[in-house]
């Protein structure tokens, strides 16, 4: 068995890696780049094997910077079946058409506007390329094995982080290779807890945070302080939120500070399509999540949803005091954008995020404190408060990644992915110290024997 690594090496997103056995080719994921333009623009190359030659997808979860590239795979001539968790097509259904739809707006704004280098500015994929992907799913359960043919098959556990969210273990004859997707918090107030890794003769391993610990602040008073600060001032507090996650455990913390009497009488608005449908899925899976049927109806008690173009532009141009949360969690795209250009140059305004900013986003230009922020190709002073939540992130730490490798035997090989150099590097040293591991960090492109 071979794997080669086209993507999540030395950063965060692009998830892609293939997998060689006696002929077969199967990917593990297909995401998106996201972050620096140098990274954005392996979006637009060409793939790094033929699609056409891609046997099988298995997907870990549905985030689009683990899934945002099916919609080209497919266009180009992958014909194979994509597997997945019921919980990952559920979303890939909502996710993979809006980001289609995000990605055509986009280019139409350009063209009409004059922002584009481009003539004309096109879009990464369309409605129709993405409508092509969820014809070829095949979702399964987990702890059931995957018959990918060859001997070889694929088999999930959950892995926390979001809904339908897995890890996923090959194995073929007696050899056994662990991919672990994105691993989630046993502390998640919305999601449950990952099961732990066992054992596994190779072991690829996200380190998205394999150099840092997740503050022990309590995410909702902090939410709470930002709330009160923004009241006192009549603004609103704009908070980008990964639509599947973030969205649902920012609307749950809200919905109980309203039921404890602690928070005011302020409106709060969920404005991104994505988040309505996806809050919307997840409430419709109950023991897919650890909400109690009275938490779900308090958090519907409460928020106002704009799902309409007409509703959201009514809702940026309404004064404070209000509560926006909208997508996208890292302000690359998405409605989020028009309330970002109006909040950010007011200083009654907050802006609090919640989430990973990836390097070369929005997001960690504000999380930096950068002066301006550009959108829609202007460059908007910052003059609003910007603040942020440290200890909600639906991925283990560095502590917590070790606690899921508690019952886990050395490996013959371990591979460390998705992640920051700093963190890779960090957790390469801390698995040789405390166990004895010598752990490779593949470069884009490295090809590795493994049985």
């Amino acid at each position: 068995m071979r794997i080669t690594f086209f993507g999540a090496t030395g950063t965060v997103t692009g998830s892609r890696f293939l997998v060689e056995h006696q002929g077969l080719r199967i990917l593990v994921d297909c995401g998106l780049y996201q972050g620096l333009r140098k990274l954005r623009l392996r979006n637009w190359a060409a793939f790094p094997v033929k699609p056409a030659s891609v046997d099988a997808v298995v997907l870990t979860h549905a985030h689009i910077d683990h899934s945002g590239m099916l919609p080209v795979l497919v266009r180009d001539g992958f014909k194979g079946p994509i597997f997945c968790t019921e919980g990952s097509a559920d979303l890939l259904r909502i996710l993979l058409p809006d980001a289609a739809h995000l990605q055509e707006e986009e280019a139409r704004y350009r063209n009409k506007e004059g922002l584009t280098k481009h003539n004309p500015a096109l879009p990464l994929y369309t409605a129709a390329d993405s409508d092509a992907v969820l014809g070829r799913l095949q979702p399964m359960p987990e702890h059931v094995a995957i018959d990918l043919g060859k001997g070889l098959t694929a088999t999930y556990q959950n892995a926390g982080h979001i809904l339908g969210a897995s890890s996923i273990r090959f194995e073929e004859n007696d050899n056994s290779v662990l991919f672990s997707g994105d691993v989630g918090r046993k502390s998640d107030p919305v999601h449950l807890a990952p099961e732990k890794a066992g054992n596994a003769d190779v072991l690829v391993m996200e380190c998205t945070y394999g150099d840092r610990l997740h503050g022990d602040e309590d995410p909702a008073e902090e939410l709470l302080t930002a709330v009160l600060r923004t009241m006192e001032r009549g603004g609103t507090l704009v908070i980008p939120a990964f639509a599947v996650g973030r969205t649902q455990i920012i609307l749950h913390l809200l919905a109980e500070l309203k039921r404890a009497g602690r928070l005011p009488d302020i409106p709060v608005f969920l404005d991104s399509p994505m988040a309505i449908h996806t809050t919307d899925v997840l409430f419709k899976s109950p023991g897919a999540h650890r909400l109690s049927h009275e938490a779900v109806c308090r958090i519907r008690d409460l928020v106002q949803f704009t799902p309409t173009p007409e509703e959201s532009k009514a809702l940026t141009a309404r004064p404070g005091p209000k509560i926006v949360v909208s997508a996208s969690g890292m302000a690359s795209g998405g409605r989020v954008l028009h309330h970002l250009r109006r909040a950010l140059p007011n200083r009654k305004d907050t802006v609090l995020l919640v989430g990973f900013q990836a390097a070369g986003t929005r997001g960690e230009a504000l999380e930096n404190g950068s002066p301006t922020v550009k959108i829609f190709g202007l460059d908007i002073r910052v003059e609003c408060e910007v603040t942020r939540i440290t200890s909600l992130s639906a991925h283990a730490d560095a502590e917590e990644l070790m606690q899921w490798l508690s019952e886990t035997g050395k490996p013959r090989q371990t591979f460390l992915v998705h992640g920051r150099p700093t963190g890779l590097q960090a957790m390469a040293d801390r698995l040789l110290e405390e166990r004895g591991w010598d752990a490779t960090i593949p470069e884009f492109g490295d090809s590795f024997v493994v049985s």
